[in-house]
């Protein structure tokens, strides 16, 4: 059995102070269902909450504060979302919570940002997975969905600008969920797994990231340099100013709004795909990768895709 209504359903979502996960609150609400969200940004977690019931009051709305790299603080999540919503099972868990940062494994010797990206970004996922499995088991209809991304089965945003840490986590969330088909099949038939894989959608996580992490511009200044672009003739500040403006750009300037990616996310719950492209650029990656793995990485294949109209963002 599916879930093939949102109507009366209790809904967990991780990450749902901004983005992805403030628009999956509110439209599941909308939609009639109870829905328990997450985050370490009590402010933006709240406004969430407030937006979510001002279109849906007949439904119970809880928020949460939790690390979801902490496995006993998911664990503690999950115990507050049985005894808020009076419940013993969930029907949907949004494993949505995500970070970016620790671009490279090879010059970056600090190693914080790196761990802490792998960390949100797949063990986030693992431990709520673990949390709230018995209580999915234990619905009638439940569904898991794991936000891994284009980035799942295509680990860069172009040559010259290396993404290791948040590739391999969101290749790991891939590939956790397709290994679900079969051991759901086997053991919880009535729970399905999705994979959501969105394009450039337009949130603060460019932006997020800087203040998870800081900006580290030495690491910055010699990545760069690696890329043969030389900013020693820029300060500090201006630097950091430079980022912080294409980071605005990534948010305001995308193809697909959180919004719109959200009402993809749940519709295709509701029609039982398990693998979900989200956006226009997320289909022609998929499709080119696929037309040409060994290419993947190189100039010319970013090119084509820039000259398709998509990642106009990376500029040229």
């Amino acid at each position: 059995m599916a879930v093939t209504d949102f109507a009366g359903c209790i809904a967990v979502v991780t990450g749902g102070g901004t983005g992805m996960g403030r628009e999956l609150v509110r439209r599941l609400a909308a939609a009639g269902a109870h829905v328990a969200a997450c985050d370490l940004n009590a402010e933006e977690l709240a406004r969430t909450a407030e937006l979510a019931a001002s279109g849906a009051s007949s439904v119970r709305i809880t928020t949460h504060d939790c690390d979801v790299t902490d496995p006993d603080a998911v664990a503690a999540f999950a115990v507050e979302v049985a005894a808020q919503h009076d419940t013993d099972h969930i029907n949907l868990l949004f494993n949505n919570a995500g970070v970016g940062g620790g671009g490279s494994f090879v010059i970056d010797d600090q190693r914080a940002a790196w761990d802490k990206t792998f960390e949100v970004c797949w063990n986030g996922v693992l431990n709520c997975a673990r949390a709230f499995m018995d209580m999915l088991v234990r619905s009638e209809a439940g569904a898991m969905v794991n936000t891994s991304s284009i980035n799942g089965f295509w680990a860069t945003v172009g040559p010259g600008l290396p993404h290791t840490s948040y590739c391999a986590a969101k290749f790991a969330v891939k590939g956790f969920t397709e290994a679900l088909q079969v051991d759901l099949a086997l053991h919880a038939p009535h729970v399905s797994a999705h994979v959501v894989m969105p394009g450039h959608i337009g949130t603060s996580i460019a932006l997020n990231s800087f203040s998870a992490h800081g900006v580290d511009i030495p690491l910055i200044r010699k990545n760069m340099a690696a890329r043969g672009v030389d900013l020693d003739a820029f300060s500090d500040e201006q630097v950091e100013a430079m980022l912080n403006d294409r980071n605005t750009r990534f948010r305001d300037d995308a193809p697909t709004s959180a919004g719109q990616a959200a009402e993809i996310i749940l519709t295709d719950v509701l029609a039982g795909r398990w693998r979900i492209l989200v956006g226009d650029d997320a289909y022609a990656i998929d499709q080119a990768v696929r037309n040409d793995p060994e290419d993947a990485y190189t100039e010319a294949f970013i090119e084509r895709l820039r000259d398709q109209g998509h990642l106009q963002v990376l500029g040229r």
